[in-house]
């Protein structure tokens, strides 16, 4: 059974940065895609990074382009969001989640992941 224990969330100012862990277990395909995805109350989970372990693709949405990164730790089990230049609409419950096999391009719909972690919150305040 995949599991997922994301970390690492808090609250910051303005242009400060974070950097989000995701811990997975349970993991026993070779190659899987890691996505984060952000939520808060009232709208639909946005998804803001994604990564395919096999050859290390990444995809970002154009709100957090050039100014977040996802990584695989060299553990092979752990997954970052670096998150750089934060803005107070960066505020959310951030979630990652992950899929055994190949997903529909760009991996950054909520609905294409099976397995889920319980969310970290981030507050940026102006």
């Amino acid at each position: 059974q995949v599991q997922l224990l994301e970390s690492g969330g808090g609250s910051v100012q303005a242009g400060e940065s974070l950097r989000l862990s995701c811990a997975a277990s349970g993991v026993t395909a070779a190659s899987v895609v890691v996505g984060w995805f952000r939520q808060v109350p009232g709208k639909e989970r946005e998804g803001v990074a994604a990564i395919y372990t096999g050859g290390r693709l990444t995809y970002y949405s154009e709100a957090v382009k050039g100014r977040f990164a996802v990584t695989q730790g060299n553990d092979k089990n752990t997954f970052y969001l670096q998150m750089n230049a934060l803005k107070p609409e960066d505020t959310a419950m951030y979630y990652c989640a992950l899929n055994q096999g190949a997903i529909s391009e760009p991996p950054l719909q909520a609905d294409e992941y099976f397995y889920w972690g319980q969310g970290t919150q981030v507050t940026v305040s102006s």
